[in-house]
């Protein structure tokens, strides 16, 4: 691991930043009333929000059982939170809260775009999977490594101290990206492992990837192609 991660680091050319993504709610009003003259976008909405509540039931019992099962004094207790901001991306992500409960995030535009329940639990148990996992510390450790290493090869070649800061900052983005599509296709498996015990089909939900930009494989890139990913599913469930 520390082998292909000095390589990883050692052979960069150009690291962009990674987004903060800080999760809010806008205010909302009561239920708007089911009626004859309801527009179409909005019974859309309504569908969309009842489906993707049945998913949150009969997946999150799933994740958390596998969780436990697979993990040893983890927080388990998912909590899974709409990100209802009008002009919030298509996106959904795990994070974890001050006390370390996983925290798992769907913007509306996602729970939309979503064509069947099939594709609401797959991505649910993906964001589910990471963190049972372990990604997100195992991301940060590789950032410290990163840190460590760049800031070492700054100190060796003379850098002052805002040199030396700036590589270890560096260092720490690329080493949070050195291991991020092994990550991806980790949480691709037993996302699909999770999504069907839950009773849902994670092929048929992993048609999801057939609908979003193509990563390719970039160096450094955070996710692995899609046609990857895709087949890593179907493998997956295959072996179910």
């Amino acid at each position: 691991m520390i082998t292909r991660l000095l390589a990883a680091l050692t052979t960069l050319a150009f690291v962009a930043a990674c987004d903060d993504l800080v999760v809010t709610s806008a205010p909302t009003g009561g239920p708007a009333p089911v009626a004859r003259d309801v527009p179409d976008e909005l019974r859309t909405r309504q569908q969309s929000t009842r489906a993707f509540a049945e998913v949150v039931r009969r997946v999150e019992p799933v994740a958390e059982r596998e969780c436990k099962a697979r993990t040893q004094g983890m927080n388990c207790d998912f909590k899974i939170v709409v990100d209802d901001r009008a002009n919030a991306p298509s996106n959904a992500f795990q994070t974890l809260d001050d006390e370390g409960r996983p925290i798992l995030v769907f913007t509306l535009r996602l729970i939309d775009e979503a064509r069947n329940a099939d594709e609401l639990a797959f991505v649910m148990g993906h964001e589910a999977a990471h963190h049972v996992s372990g990604h997100i510390a195992r991301q940060r450790e590789n950032a410290a490594a990163g840190a460590v290493i760049f800031g070492g090869l700054a100190t060796l070649t003379g850098g002052d101290p805002n040199a030396i800061e700036s590589a270890q900052r560096i260092g720490a983005q690329v080493g949070a990206r050195t291991y991020s599509k092994d990550f991806e296709l980790e949480a691709d498996a037993l996302g699909t492992v999770i999504t069907a015990a839950a009773g849902y089909d994670p092929v048929n939900g992993a048609e999801f990837f057939n609908r979003i930009p193509d990563p390719g494989d970039r160096f450094l890139g955070t996710h692995p192609p899609n046609a990857q990913r895709i087949e890593t599913v179907r493998r997956t469930a295959a072996g179910l």
